[in-house]
């Protein structure tokens, strides 16, 4: 079992950067692409369905060389027909290969999710090699502690910090997540950096969470992502990525790569289910099982295909041709298109 990759964007999911990283995502994902969409983020809203469905058509058509399947998860509050418990409305999860969330109210999302079925489903599909992509509210709702930014920013109430959904505390981890880390739409006259929140507000924020807290600021069509079975995170998009300690800032810039050991001392856990309930385990477990599995490319062809884009970025054609005969040996056939290289199974 394989440990799936993680991403975190801080803005643009359906921008020209947030698609490059999905394509990244999708090409080192098995066939078929199967993705999941949670409204729990935006539940709260009347148009939640159209909110989702925005990011369901952009990657229908920026991922439409994967042939992807896009199901919309209305899981949008606890005790009603729309119910993250609901098992008839989180079965897609339980196929999905990529899940994603996104924009919306942070503490509503860790209020709606927090011990429910579909989230226990989305951390077990993770475990099982699925990929999970965060942007915006779902960012800052997953991490350790949650960025009340509607309530402060939009309500008036004074700063305050709420529990997050704490993903990385299943790998023995403390870390949150703060997006739109450089938004500068208040100009000259407000400070909106670090999630509208300026930088006076959010240190008053920072003081409150314990020491141990380490803080991922995700510029604005930015992102990372996470290798968890290697243990490494690749920065990608237009801006940088900020590791804020207690006593330290790291600012990692587009294209840079950095250890997990930067966010502390990671380790999965043993056994891969610890956690999860164990009848939600069973059943991520069958849907599995009952699928054949897809054949994915092995660490050497993805290598090659490293190395060949590389040729090319050098215009060393005569190289490019090698290798993808080489990749071609190894049964896979490479597609040159206009996002990018694309492994397909001979």
């Amino acid at each position: 079992m394989t440990l799936g990759r993680i991403a975190f964007l801080g803005s643009g999911e359906t921008s020209l950067a947030g698609g490059r990283i999905f394509e990244n995502l999708a090409r080192l994902l098995p066939s078929p692409l199967r993705i999941a969409i949670l409204e729990t983020p935006a539940g709260f809203e009347l148009n939640a369905s159209l909110v989702a469905g925005r990011v369901a058509e952009f990657l229908q058509t920026r991922l439409q060389n994967y042939k992807p399947t896009v199901d919309l998860i209305p899981a949008r509050k606890q005790g009603t027909e729309f119910s993250p418990d609901n098992p008839e409305i989180i079965k897609p999860l339980l196929q999905a290969n990529m899940i994603f969330m996104g924009p919306g109210s942070p503490s509503y999302l860790a209020r709606q999710l927090r011990g429910t079925l579909a989230w226990d489903v989305i951390r077990a599909r993770h475990r099982l090699g699925a990929t999970l992509v965060f942007v915006s509210a779902a960012a800052i709702s997953v991490g350790e502690w949650v960025l009340p930014v509607y309530e402060i920013y939009k309500v008036g109430e004074d700063v305050h910090v709420k529990e997050g959904l704490r993903l990385f505390s299943d790998f023995g981890m403390h870390v949150s997540f703060i997006p739109h880390w450089n938004n500068a739409e208040g100009g000259l006259d407000l400070d909106t950096s670090r999630c509208f929140m300026g930088m006076e507000r959010f240190e008053q924020w920072r003081k409150l969470t314990p020491a141990q807290n380490i803080i991922v600021g995700l510029d604005e069509h930015s992102g990372v992502i996470m290798d968890c079975e290697k243990g490494s995170c690749a920065v990608h998009g237009l801006g940088s990525v900020s590791i804020l300690k207690s006593d330290s800032l790291e600012i990692h810039p587009a294209g840079a790569s950095f250890s997990f050991s930067e966010l502390g001392n990671y380790s999965p856990p043993e056994p891969i289910e610890k956690g999860i309930d164990p009848k939600t385990w069973e059943m991520a477990l069958n849907s599995i099982n009952s699928e054949p599995e897809a054949e994915t490319p092995s660490d050497e062809v993805l290598s090659l295909l490293e190395q060949r884009e590389q040729a090319r970025v050098n215009k060393n054609f005569t190289e490019s041709d090698r290798l993808r005969d080489m990749i071609t040996a190894l049964g896979w056939r490479v597609k040159d298109t206009k996002e990018g290289q694309q492994l397909v199974k001979s």
